[in-house]
């Protein structure tokens, strides 16, 4: 029978087992704390390379002014290295980060149950395997948690408190207050593979594999697209590499044996680059080439695009209509206004396209404010914009592009329209996030003339513009409109006309993830936005930014994804959709996943 846990004393001796990347990380923040550390790893080679880098983080540190050498000498004290487990037999802590194997940690944690005090804390940082199957073949499960920090551990600050059903509460209490002595922000989450961030991040990550994969996308496209898109810092190819190839294998495979769900499944080329040893910047290649093994650098291989090679050449264009009246459609203008080009702003009435121009007017004028423009400058973009009540002040432009709602029968009416006012040679495009880009085309006499441009909101700001070829669209035209992104300053990335492109349908499905663990009381909406945050780098949490984007619109877009995929675990989460359905959509009406002041 196991002994009952008293209460936990102060976590002051703390013996980190496998000094690796994150081992060493992970002493680091510790000694720097004021922690004794004793790190244990069967390798000298390996505790040698742990003590020579916390001997060069130090020394940075002093160079930077964050320590003197005098505290720099008593953080080196703290720090003590041994190839043999007994010596964590005095340790108030024991945090393993050994290999992702069972047959390994268990061994870990069998030795030390012989060596350690009885009321020793033991937490194991894995990411993949289960908390709980690790704490029931020890001794004494009820002081066994997860502890899982995230690389690198000094600068990361998210921490992943995680708790088993045989977990006591002043465990779990204990490490939650050294991870908050440690700087750190502690997320309590239950004993599940991948726990929160990894829980989200890998299954995105594997859709961006298989995307690759199915040659949608080119790895350079996607990466750019979910950087500039959605403001992450790496794109999921890169960070895969950063990861290891095998280590997101690992993971995946752990998590689809828990949940079935067909997105977890590893993305057959996973296994591929793992089974060849191309595990990314770890062995010098993996997505991409790498200058060496372990480096950042990446250098050109077969697969990287040449630069500044036009195969065809493009149209001429001088002048663009845009049609809308709304955000998407006066912020459109407005960048193409900004880069030298004739305007029409057209909308259902001549007082719509007014007030779009009035906005933009606004606009203009706050970056004249924040001296990112002349007075001068803005009044001639202002002058290049004409507004209109008709689409017939379409005639003679030479791109016509929509920004209306996102509905298909009013885009294949307004394509239809765009057939009979726009001249011979005109480039016909819409802005749609999610709807088929061919049925706009199909509604006219020259689809080859059709493209998709989609831009992100708002579009002054946002570099990114998905370029959407469908099988009828010319060569000149999608050369046309790759120049004129170039021309306007913005990013283009090319994507074939299928559901969600490569941002949304990437970006969705983990944000319908995220709904469903708070569905299923796994995490709080705050815990998953700070995990998100903290632990992934993204700008926004999951549930501030459906919020931002609207219950109603996401819901569509999800709805779009199933019904092309058809994959079940793209089906919307039922709490999505009894917000939508409540009139609850976000920042919008006052309340979505939280409430909202009014304005």
């Amino acid at each position: 029978m196991a002994t009952p846990l008293s209460p936990v004393s102060p976590l002051k001796t703390i013996a980190v087992v496998g000094l690796g990347t994150m081992g060493t990380g992970i002493a680091e923040v510790l000694t720097r704390a004021g922690r004794e550390v004793v790190g244990i790893d069967i390798s000298e080679a390996a505790a040698g390379r742990a003590v020579a880098a916390l001997e060069a983080a130090t020394k940075r540190a002093v160079g930077r002014g964050r320590l003197t050498e005098r505290e720099r000498g008593d953080v080196l004290a703290r720090f003590r290295t041994f190839t043999d487990l007994r010596a964590a037999a005095d340790a108030d802590l024991v945090i393993e980060v050994v290999p992702e194997s069972y047959e390994i940690k268990q061994h870990v944690f069998r030795e030390l149950d012989s060596i350690v005090r009885p009321d020793t804390v033991l937490a194991t940082g894995t990411n993949a395997l289960s908390v709980t199957r690790l704490a029931a073949d020890s001794a004494r499960p009820e002081r066994v948690l997860g502890l899982h920090f995230f690389n690198p551990a000094p600068a990361m600050k998210l921490v992943e408190v995680v708790s088993s059903v045989l977990t006591a509460p002043q465990a779990v209490a204990a490490v939650t207050d050294l991870a908050l002595d440690l700087g750190k922000e502690p997320v309590a989450v239950g004993d599940r593979p991948g726990f929160v961030a990894d829980g989200l991040l890998f299954g995105y990550l594997n859709q961006a594999a298989a995307m690759y994969e199915a040659k949608y996308a080119s790895r350079e496209d996607i990466d750019a697209a979910m950087r500039l898109g959605c403001g992450l810092p790496m794109g999921p190819l890169a960070l895969l590499d950063l990861i290891g190839v095998d280590t997101a294998r690992t993971v995946l495979e752990a998590m689809y044996a828990a949940s079935h769900d067909r997105l977890h499944a590893p993305a057959p080329i996973l296994k591929q680059l793992s089974e060849a040893g191309l595990t990314g910047r770890k062995s010098g290649r993996g997505f991409y080439t790498y200058e060496a093994p372990g480096s950042a650098t990446v250098v050109r291989d077969a697969l990287t695009p040449l630069e500044g090679v036009a195969l065809t050449e493009g149209r001429t264009v001088r002048s663009v209509g845009v049609a809308g009246s709304g955000t998407m459609a006066s912020g459109i203008a407005e960048v193409f206004a900004k880069a030298g080009y004739e305007v029409v702003l057209a909308a259902r009435s001549e007082e719509k396209a007014q007030a779009a121009k009035a906005r933009i007017g606004k606009s203009l004028s706050r970056s004249v404010d924040k001296g990112r423009m002349t007075v001068e400058a803005a009044a001639e973009t202002l002058d290049r914009i004409t507004p209109a009540g008709s689409y017939d002040a379409f005639a003679d432009v030479d791109l016509a592009l929509e920004a209306v709602a996102e509905d298909l029968e009013v885009k294949r009416q307004l394509f239809a329209t765009f057939d009979k006012v726009c001249k011979p040679g005109a480039i016909l495009a819409t802005t749609t996030s999610s709807l088929p880009v061919v049925a706009c085309a199909r509604a006219t006499s020259r689809p080859q003339d059709v493209i998709g441009m989609h831009f992100f909101n708002p579009a002054p700001a946002m570099k990114l513009v998905e370029v959407v070829r469908t099988v009828l669209t010319a060569d000149d035209v999608h050369a046309t409109v790759r120049e004129l992104c170039a021309k306007v300053r913005k990013h283009p990335v090319d994507c074939g006309d299928r559901a969600g492109f490569i941002v949304n349908a990437l970006l969705f499905p983990y944000l319908n993830n995220a709904i469903k663990m708070v569905q299923e009381h796994y995490a709080t909406l705050d815990d998953i936005d700070a995990a998100m945050k903290l632990g992934g780098g993204y700008p926004m949490g999951p549930f501030e930014l459906l919020d931002v984007v609207g219950l109603d619109v996401s819901l569509a877009i999800e709805k779009v994804l199933h019904r092309e995929f058809r994959d079940p675990g793209l089906a919307p989460a039922p709490l999505l959709e009894h917000l939508v359905a409540a009139g609850c959509l976000g920042r919008k009406t006052g309340r979505g996943f939280r409430e909202y002041a009014k304005r």
